[in-house]
């Protein structure tokens, strides 16, 4: 199991850190190409290099994702909040909830069964 491990690790090495070396490499001559084509042309701002252009990126991941690792965004963790709070209520404290929630949102989740007037 040891040596799997470790063959695995060796593989991801040799194959996903250059792969991911050429993408972050390949963005940032995207972003700097399209800053260099637009900004000036649209608002007269300066072209930017390429290292400019790779600090706009990280500067961009830091401010609009942060530093939190994988894919697991804010709703991924408010889900799991919340359904171990739905598995911990009573069926009355269920019910209260969903009132409150029709209340502030309106009807959710059932079916409309009145009966419609014709129009015309």
């Amino acid at each position: 199991m040891r040596k799997h491990r470790l063959l695995r690790g060796l593989k991801f090495a040799v194959f996903a850190v250059p792969a991911a070396a050429l993408f972050l490499a390949i963005f940032g001559w995207v972003v700097m190409s399209l800053w260099n084509w637009l900004m000036p042309a649209i608002f007269g701002w300066h072209a930017i290099t390429y290292w400019q252009a790779l600090g706009i990126l990280v500067l961009s991941k830091i401010l609009f994702s942060g530093f939190r690792g994988g894919r697991a965004g804010p709703n991924r963790y408010w889900r799991r909040r919340m359904m171990e709070r739905w598995a911990q209520m009573t069926p009355e404290e269920r019910e209260k909830f969903r009132e409150g929630m029709r209340a502030r949102c309106g009807p959710f989740g059932e079916p409309d069964t009145a009966p419609k007037a014709p129009t015309g």
